[in-house]
């Protein structure tokens, strides 16, 4: 009680005004959407009550869906999104992210996943493994632009790192440096018995070699601390003394060969017009 006899009331929270709430299924549906890459929302012109979904970039915008206005004030009622301060376009916040990240999250790692990338990778007879992807440097460089705007990684180097690395998981060529975060596989999935799991390991293993010996051996040992064991830029320059900011040069290199090797590329060519061929010729 106050000093004037009367009892203090702390101030009650708005309802919603948490992560946690409850959504309905359209504003759960509003909020995947706006978790998509250049995603946003905006009031629909032919519409007092309704929500246009955009999303896109690089000068092309693609419709995503239309939602309801209550669905977009479900949404910023629990701080999960957030009008920008023209009041034009609707966005995902952090809050909002986290809450899509715990619910793809795997069983008993919701909250954990909230502050982690976490993915999972599935190879041969071991466990699903649970890593964490923003600490792949990989993702960091695809993420990371020059002084020319693009990416300092191509899809195309990128896929073949990922790849490459989804290889070595599978060989059983990295050791595991901790606990282990997969639940034990019950459902019956992947192989069946030591014989077929052993025929995964040994393609994997190939298919690693492969591509180690397509790439040359000066550029082999980068890619296997790079992919296999995710060491940063700045650590591997530390390691092999080159000097400061040569890193990214000479792992695009090696990620660029690596990629000819699995037929990658940043686009597809061909002839402008195929050659017309009747069933009669």
């Amino acid at each position: 009680m106050n000093k004037n006899g009367r009892s203090r009331r702390t101030k009650a929270a708005a309802p919603g005004r948490s992560s946690g709430a409850v959504l309905s299924a359209e504003a759960g549906r509003l909020l995947a959407r706006l978790g998509e890459a250049g995603a946003y929302a905006m009031r629909d012109p032919l519409s007092d009550d309704g929500l246009l979904v955009r999303r896109g970039g690089d000068g092309v915008s693609v419709g995503s869906g239309r939602f309801s206005d209550t669905a977009g004030r479900a949404l910023t009622d629990a701080d999960l999104a957030a009008w920008d301060p023209a009041g034009k376009r609707l966005t995902i916040g952090p809050a909002g992210r986290a809450r899509l990240r715990r619910g793809q999250a795997p069983d008993g790692m919701a909250y954990l996943a909230q502050h982690h990338d976490l993915t999972v990778i599935a190879g041969g007879a071991a466990e699903p493994a649970v890593r964490n992807a923003s600490e792949n440097p990989l993702a960091w460089m695809v993420r990371r632009r020059g002084g020319d705007g693009a990416p300092l990684l191509d899809p195309a180097a990128f896929e073949a790192g990922e790849r490459l690395r989804r290889d070595m998981t599978t060989a059983a060529m990295l050791p595991r440096m901790g606990a282990e975060l997969g639940a034990p596989r019950v459902d019956g999935g992947g192989a069946r018995d030591p014989a077929a799991a052993s025929d995964q390991v040994i393609a994997a293993r190939q298919r690693v070699r492969g591509a180690l010996d397509a790439v040359g051996s000066d550029l082999s040992g980068l890619l296997i601390d790079l992919c296999g064991f995710l060491k940063g830029l700045e650590r591997i320059e530390a390691e092999r003394r080159w000097p400061a900011r040569s890193a990214k040069v000479v792992v695009r290199i090696a990620l660029g060969r690596l990629a000819e090797h699995y037929g990658l590329a940043r686009e597809a060519t061909g002839p402008e017009h195929a050659r017309m061929r009747l069933w009669r010729a």
